[in-house]
C-alpha cells in the first residue's frame, strides 16, 4: 500500500462549529422577538443543519487513522522516516511522523527505534499544542493532545492540556457572543487561524527537524569521542602492563643467583676407580649439575669426559654429594673434575 504525501485538510473546527450554531440560536431567537407569524403562530426555530454539527472529538484511541493503521509494519516504518526526514513531525493529518510511529509501536510494541523517536517527538507535539490553544485552533489542539495522550497517557502535561483546552474555548464562545460577530467574520477568522497553523507548523517542525539533527550529531560524535578515549585509555593500559612485566622480568634476572653466588660448604673429591689407579690413568669429566634451594645438587650429567665412561661414575657420585649454602632460586652451572693418580 503506498501512502500519498498529499496533506489532508483539517475539517472546521470544532469551536467555529459551536461558535456558528451560537449565533444561528440567537438570530432565529431575535426574530422571534420583533415577528409573529401570520395568526399569531410563533416561527419554528430552524433545524441545525449538517455544515453546523461539530466534528467528533479526538480521542487516544482514535489519534491514528483507520487508513494510518491499515499500514504495515515495514510501510509504516518507511513512511515514518520519510516524514521524519521530510520535516512532517506530527501534522499534517494522516501523514506525519507520530501517527505513523504510534502505529507502528501498535503493531510491533518491541520496536527500539518507534518507542526512540516519540520519545524525541513528543516534547514538540506538547508545545505545538500549546500553541495551537494559544491560536485558538482547539480542534487542532485535541487532535495534539489527542495523539499525547495516545504515546504516554501518563503525561505530566495532559490534564493541563485538556483543561486550557476547554478553558479557553468556553472563554472564545462567551467573547464572541458577546461581539455579535457574524459568522462571514467567523469564517474569515478560521481560514486565517488555518492558515496561521499551516505557517507556524512548517517552521515549528523545521526547527525542531534542525535540534533533532543537532543532538543526534552532537550523540554520534559524543560517542566517536568516547570510543576513542576508551582506545587510547587501553592503548595505555596495555602499554603500562608491557612496561610492568618488563620490569618485572629485569628485576626478577637481577635479583636470581647465579653460579658466582654459590658457597660450597662440602665438595668432596670423587674416589679413584681402582682399575684406573693400577693401569695409573688420567683423566677429565665436565659435569653440569644444578643446585637446589637448599644448597643440595638435585641433578647432574656427564657433559664430556676423557677418557669416555673410566671416571663418569665417579665424578657424579662426588659432584651429587656436595652441598652449598642455601640461595634464592636454583642455578644450574658446569665444573671440570680431574683425575690423576699422582696427585
Amino acid at each position: 500500500m503506498i501512502v500519498s504525501n498529499r496533506e489532508r485538510q483539517p475539517s472546521r473546527p470544532f469551536a467555529v462549529a459551536r461558535l456558528s450554531l451560537v449565533l444561528a440560536v440567537g438570530l432565529a431567537l431575535a426574530a422571534c422577538g420583533s415577528e409573529e407569524a401570520p395568526g399569531g403562530a410563533t416561527p419554528a426555530t430552524p433545524a441545525t443543519t449538517a455544515e453546523t454539527q461539530a466534528p467528533p472529538v479526538p480521542t487516544a484511541e482514535t489519534a491514528v487513522s483507520d487508513a494510518v493503521s491499515a499500514l504495515s509494519v515495514d510501510e509504516l516504518r518507511e513512511a515514518a522516516r520519510k516524514a521524519y526526514g521530510e520535516n512532517r513531525l506530527y501534522a499534517p493529518v494522516e501523514n506525519n511522523a507520530v501517527e505513523y510511529y504510534l502505529a507502528l509501536r501498535d503493531k510491533a510494541p518491541d520496536d527500539a527505534g518507534a518507542s526512540s523517536a516519540l520519545t524525541d517527538l513528543l516534547p514538540m507535539t506538547v508545545i505545538a499544542t500549546e500553541q495551537s490553544i494559544t491560536r485558538e485552533d482547539f480542534n487542532e489542539a485535541r487532535r495534539l493532545a489527542a495523539l499525547v495522550e495516545k504515546a504516554q497517557p501518563t503525561h505530566p502535561a495532559l490534564d493541563r492540556l485538556k483543561t486550557n483546552i476547554e478553558a479557553r474555548e468556553k472563554a472564545a464562545v462567551a467573547r464572541v457572543a458577546a461581539e455579535a460577530t457574524s459568522a462571514e467574520e467567523q469564517a474569515a477568522r478560521q481560514v486565517e487561524i488555518e492558515r496561521q497553523r499551516l505557517a507556524d507548523q512548517k517552521r515549528q517542525q523545521e526547527q525542531a527537524a534542525r535540534e533533532l539533527a543537532q543532538k543526534e550529531a552532537a550523540d554520534k560524535e559524543a560517542a566517536e569521542a568516547k570510543a576513542e578515549a576508551d582506545r587510547i585509555a587501553q592503548q595505555q593500559a596495555e602499554q603500562r602492563a608491557a612496561e610492568q612485566r618488563a620490569a618485572a622480568a629485569r628485576a626478577s634476572a637481577a635479583a636470581a643467583p647465579t653460579a658466582a653466588d654459590l658457597r660450597p660448604l662440602s665438595m668432596a673429591a670423587p674416589t679413584f676407580p681402582r682399575d684406573a689407579l693400577r693401569a695409573r690413568q688420567t683423566g677429565e669429566v665436565v659435569v653440569e649439575y644444578t643446585v637446589g634451594t637448599d644448597g643440595s645438587v638435585t641433578s647432574a650429567r656427564v657433559v664430556r669426559s676423557e677418557p669416555a665412561r673410566v671416571f663418569d661414575r665417579a665424578a657424579l657420585d662426588a659432584v651429587q654429594s656436595w652441598r652449598f649454602q642455601p640461595i634464592s632460586a636454583p642455578v644450574t652451572t658446569r665444573r671440570a673434575i680431574g683425575f690423576n693418580p699422582g696427585s
